[in-house]
């Protein structure tokens, strides 16, 4: 069997980004106190985390739908607006998110990866796993790319 020599599909991510300047931006936003971090860029994904504690638990000790889906949205939104050029920026306009699985603690890992990305519309899905690499919830967002102001 000889090795394809097709080039690599080219990155939808601008080259200009860190994780430091992403984590930058979570500073006084709604990730923060839910200890939401970036934790890798890859070719096609982003990938942040987030701890399963008291500030994302619901009242029965399982981490809270929303909090879930805060993540989600986060991790989407943030891959999504590495993907516009300078003087555009994506806004959310559905979400929807399947909990498969419950977690009382520990530390669960978001990433996410386009399924489509146009030039007024993406569509990201985000895949959410615990400790052990077992999927908690499946996400799946689109955003409108829409000029910055």
């Amino acid at each position: 069997m000889t090795a394809s020599h097709e080039p690599a599909p080219e990155s939808p991510f601008r080259r200009d980004v860190s994780l430091d300047a992403l984590n930058a931006l979570s500073r006084n936003t709604a990730m923060e106190p839910l200890g939401i971090v970036f934790t890798e860029i890859g070719h096609d994904y982003l990938r942040g985390t987030m701890p399963v504690d008291a500030r994302t638990h619901q009242p029965y000790g399982l981490l809270h739908g929303g909090a879930s889906v805060l993540l989600a949205e986060t991790l989407g939104s943030s891959a999504g607006g590495l993907c516009v050029p300078e003087g555009k920026g994506v806004v959310g306009i559905e979400i929807n998110a399947n909990h498969v699985r419950g977690v009382r603690e520990g530390l669960v890992t978001g990433t996410a990866r386009p399924l489509h990305v146009g030039g007024s519309t993406q569509v990201w899905e985000i895949r959410i796993e615990d400790e052990s690499g077992r999927l908690v919830c499946v996400s799946r967002l689109t955003l409108a790319v829409v000029g910055r102001r």
